[in-house]
């Protein structure tokens, strides 16, 4: 990857000021034959009063949730410590945590669901929809100075949307099969009907009624439920990206992460300074998400800057540039292509196993690096 550039100083933007948090999902794998296991209630109560580890939509899933965080390296801490945390607490109850957007062995038709009132009215609502497999992912909140600046930037954040997703595909594996696809999970995601690109909107007020729209006509619960692939946070005053899987390891989500704070600083810069980008259809953004999710990073999307296609790796290399500081995301890039992305190593592990636990152990394994 290239670190360096020749763009303006205005297009230039550090964003190291912006501040972000990290939302990761596990899944919990059985020791015995690598399937879904509804130990979360078990786990949650062995690890008492720590805020930072919850429950989840499933009772065979977590969510750790670091502090609002100023730099990298407080992120790195605060994931690595949840990580190690949650994962010990699954080995007292006999079984794995894993970071992977979906379960690699079938479990149960109808997944036991979190006792949570909210996930009660999701099931009555919406029944096999949210009563099947359950998907993990990884989001990402960037600190906004305001919810009409955010709506600005959720313009420009959607030609990236789907390099974020290649940058972070990771369930490769489902079923017990090879699926073909990067991100396995994307395609299980992407049926809930507001699993979707934001929109270019002029304002917040046109952005608060297409939420209001959704809700009104049944699509969502509430606004917590319209699941917009980068959203207004309905609870922070954030920017929260949510296309991405969750990542095999802990580099991999502080890439993600380093990755979705430095495009939100760009766009601010960008909109503030006037730059120009290319205007990107609806139907081209689908069709990128679409193409990353089956191809990863050597999927092709368009370029917001130039309006031509291609491939992510280039489209990486174009933001680095932007960057007034890119270390240490272009340090991350570089390890990276040197080991692959999730998507690449699950399958690696998966040619590698000899059976379903030990791909659920490798997966615990890399999930702790």
């Amino acid at each position: 990857m290239r670190t360096g550039g020749t763009s303006t100083n205005a297009e230039r933007s550090g964003s190291p000021t912006l501040t972000l948090g990290v939302e990761e999902e596990f899944l919990l794998l059985d020791h015995s034959d690598g399937r879904p296991v509804d130990r979360a209630p078990a786990i949650l109560t062995l690890l008492g009063d720590e805020p930072r580890v919850k429950h989840e939509f499933l009772r065979s899933q977590l969510e750790t949730v670091t502090g609002v965080c100023t730099d990298l390296g407080q992120v790195e801490e605060e994931l690595a410590r949840l990580r190690r945390l949650a994962a010990n607490a699954a080995k007292d109850m006999d079984c794995h945590l894993v970071a992977t957007g979906m379960a690699p062995q079938r479990g149960p038709r109808l997944c036991p669901v979190t006792a949570d009132p909210r996930y009660l009215q999701l099931i009555a609502r919406y029944g096999p929809l949210a009563a099947g497999p359950g998907t993990c992912g990884c989001h990402v909140h960037i600190g906004i100075p305001s919810r009409e600046l955010g709506v600005r930037v959720l313009a420009r954040l959607r030609p990236y949307l789907a390099t974020l997703l290649a940058l972070s595909a990771n369930s490769p594996i489902a079923d017990g099969r090879d699926t073909g696809w990067a991100s396995s999970r994307y395609l299980r995601w992407t049926r809930w009907p507001t699993a979707v690109p934001p929109r270019v909107w002029r304002s917040v007020a046109d952005y608060d009624a297409a939420v209001r729209r959704l809700i009104l006509r049944g699509d969502a619960l509430d606004e917590r439920g319209v699941y917009f692939h980068a959203r207004l946070s309905p609870r922070y005053p954030t920017v929260e990206l949510r296309i991405m899987d969750a990542c095999l390891t802990i580099d991999d989500t502080l890439l993600v992460a380093g990755l979705a704070r430095a495009l939100v600083g760009l766009a601010i810069d960008n909109e503030r300074d006037g730059v120009p980008i290319k205007a990107v259809s609806s139907r081209r953004i689908a069709a990128d998400l679409r193409t990353a999710a089956r191809h990863g990073l050597l999927a092709h999307a368009v370029d917001p800057y130039t309006g031509s296609l291609a491939p992510h790796r280039l489209l990486l290399d174009g933001v680095l540039d932007r960057l007034a500081k890119p270390e240490p995301i272009a340090r991350l890039l570089r390890c990276l292509a040197l080991r692959g992305t999730g998507a690449d190593r699950q399958r690696a592990m998966w040619v590698q196993a000899d059976t379903p636990q030990h791909f659920a152990q490798f997966l615990a394994d890399a999930t702790l690096c």
